[in-house]
């Protein structure tokens, strides 16, 4: 039913060295890995933007805040530690009283987004999007809440309350999820460093400890562009992936992971993935829960089932018209895109969710956590040699 197209070319890896900070991952690309298309390997027919990331789409911002501490044994609630929070901004302003249209779709709901309620019943986003590990949702909705009243003083007293949008995916394999080592410092710098460009990927932020097809997950981004005659919009996708199992895994729609049958972990469990898409297309929250829908689509071209215990979640927002908070207008007018000319920004969506999934896994390095549990990346070579042949 899904046709995927694939190219696969002579290509080079370049080594590049690799600094780790622990509560700023760097945007280099980790020592050794490469993301898709670097590798040759291209998925589906409409082109990347510049970056192939999210930040593709004029203002959005993320950020990421990464702990890596300890070895060993598990002592819990002391360690080791490998988590973070990646945050996610619409734009770089007034986000609380300038809002954007919003949807969010959960496939299955094992698993924990908070604030999605409201952002269905109001068709907006007024805060900036969170992940991080499931345990620490608690303090990571706390310290954003401390976040937007440092912005915003009198929120609760003159002004409304404030509902975080905090998404979580299990890192326990690797990371002591006793510690909820994540807290308001590294809350308040993935938000406060936020900025467009290249964004970080593979286990860095909210994806430094997640698992994705029984190889290192986390953290994956791309983009696709319409042409002039679609609309010439931009869609992005940023996932945090922590999901499926080995043979599971399609690149292409090529069975790749019944070819890399090695380098398994040991007893792991059903996991999650959040998927954040973004575009500056002119759609309501209607349309944007059309395009959250098709999300899960994406998801499916990497070969995933959602599963009985699986969290499989997507937000979507567009950037191209602003929600007052208190309008002080009875109307307002908004442009947007006819349902009729919809179908290429959907399948621009599923292809950049699976891009951005496959990015995640390509640009992850191996990596031991509590107890010697290991997540290994997947070979690269070995990826492309499946591929091709």
């Amino acid at each position: 039913m899904f046709h995927r197209s694939l190219n696969v070319a002579a290509w080079t890896l370049v080594l590049v060295s690799l600094v780790s900070v622990a509560n700023a991952g760097s945007d280099a690309p980790e020592a050794g890995r490469a993301r898709l298309r670097d590798l040759g390997i291209t998925t589906g027919r409409y082109a990347p933007g510049p970056l192939n990331a999210i930040t593709d789409v004029g203002g959005v911002l993320v950020g990421h805040a990464t702990i890596v501490r300890g070895d060993g044994a598990l002592v819990p609630g002391h360690g080791p530690v490998r988590t973070g929070v990646t945050a996610v901004l619409p734009h770089g302003g007034d986000l609380w009283n300038q809002k954007v249209p919003a949807a969010a779709f959960v496939m299955n709901g094992n698993g924990e987004v908070t604030g999605l309620h409201w952002v269905n019943e109001s068709g907006a986003l007024e805060v900036p999007i969170l992940l991080t590990n499931t345990m620490n949702v608690g303090r990571v909705s706390d310290a954003a809440v401390a976040w937007m009243i440092r912005k915003y003083p009198d929120l609760g007293i003159g002004d409304d309350v404030v509902l975080p949008v905090v998404g979580e995916c299990d890192d326990s394999f690797l990371n002591d999820a006793q510690a909820r080592a994540v807290g308001e410092p590294e809350v308040f710098s993935a938000l406060d460093t936020a900025h467009s460009g290249p964004v970080a990927e593979g286990a860095v932020g909210a994806g430094t400890g997640m698992m994705a097809f029984e190889f290192k997950g986390g953290i994956g981004t791309a983009s696709r562009v319409l042409s002039k005659e679609q609309g010439g919009f931009t869609v992005g996708a940023l996932v945090n992936a922590n999901f499926g199992t080995r043979e599971d895994l399609r690149v292409a729609g090529i069975p790749v992971g019944e070819k890399i049958r090695d380098l398994m972990p040991k007893d792991m469990n059903d996991g999650s993935i959040v998927i954040v898409v973004a575009t500056d297309a002119p759609i309501d929250s209607r349309q944007c829960m059309r395009l959250a829908r098709r999300a899960i689509v994406g998801l499916a071209y990497t070969g995933a089932t959602v599963r009985h215990t699986s969290g499989d979640f997507a937000v979507v927002f567009s950037t191209a018209s602003r929600i007052p908070h208190y309008p002080k207008e009875l109307l307002y007018s908004v442009t947007l895109l006819s349902d009729g000319h919809i179908t290429p920004l959907f399948e621009a969506t599923e292809e950049a969710v699976e891009e951005a999934i496959l990015n995640a896994i390509c640009m992850a390095r191996t990596m031991v956590g509590r107890d010697g549990n290991t997540a290994y990346a997947i070979p690269l070579d070995r990826l492309r040699q499946a591929v091709s042949h």
